[in-house]
């Protein structure tokens, strides 16, 4: 019989029920079934939520709170409106203002996490140089239309250190492909070192760059990164 029920199991695809149905404690037949049910749906949400983290190729952050003192929102927007997501409901962007090591990545990265989580959403993290390059192989093998398809699936892209490479022609071209896919029809942060007038020196054409900035500022908030370096400022205190 055991072995008939894994082969019922595997046939419907219950992964969590084999191995545990016995394990199950109930009063009637009815409460026993719901239980097991509860806990195949909910074995099956972990497995989905892990899935989702792993294909969002997150990077590492430090296991500790995120310190907001040197954060600047902007107006009308709380903490946990950006902390938990919420902006993506709106289809808006995040655009993370500040120097080398102010916690955009941080932040970032935090948020991704939460919108998976809690939400559900599909997350994509990449810094601006692994996407460009990605779309660039894309293109060169021509796969660059299912490559834009999986960007289609996505609730929030996040583009990290936008400005600290130059981009070629048709980088930034292929960069501002992805833009206008994501304009009012999901979310992007980007998180960046540059003011926007300083944009010119990554997309090196003043039309593209016009562009590209038009996309994304309609529909978002500046959030501006104050303070020094974070890694700096804890290598100070390592030394002292």
């Amino acid at each position: 019989m055991e072995t008939q029920i894994k082969e019922y199991a595997k046939k419907l695809k219950l992964s969590w029920i084999p191995a545990n149905y016995q394990t199950i404690q109930a009063e009637t037949h009815e409460e026993y079934l719901l239980k097991l049910f509860e806990h195949e749906v909910q074995h099956r949400e972990e497995r989905r939520i892990n899935l989702l983290l792993k294909q969002a190729t997150l990077p590492k952050i430090p296991n500790k709170p995120f310190d907001w003192k040197d954060i600047q929102l902007a107006p009308g927007i709380t903490r946990e409106y950006v902390l938990q997501g919420d902006f993506i409901e709106n289809q808006e962007n995040l655009i993370f203002y500040g120097g080398v090591g102010t916690g955009k990545t941080f932040l970032s990265t935090l948020i991704s996490i939460n919108t998976i989580k809690k939400k559900g959403k599909k997350v994509k993290f990449y810094t601006a140089a692994a996407l460009v390059n990605a779309l660039l192989e894309a293109n060169e093998k021509g796969s660059l239309g299912k490559f834009l398809k999986q960007i289609e699936k996505l609730d929030l892209l996040v583009i990290d250190e936008l400005g600290y490479i130059p981009l070629h022609k048709q980088g930034a071209e292929l960069l501002f492909q992805i833009i206008s896919m994501c304009y009012e029809a999901k979310s992007i942060i980007v998180t960046t070192n540059l003011q926007f007038g300083q944009w010119n020196n990554v997309f090196g054409d003043p039309i593209l760059t016009e562009a590209v900035i038009d996309r994304l500022i309609h529909h978002s908030q500046l959030i501006i990164f104050k303070g020094d370096s974070h890694r700096y400022r804890d290598s100070i205190s390592l030394n002292q």
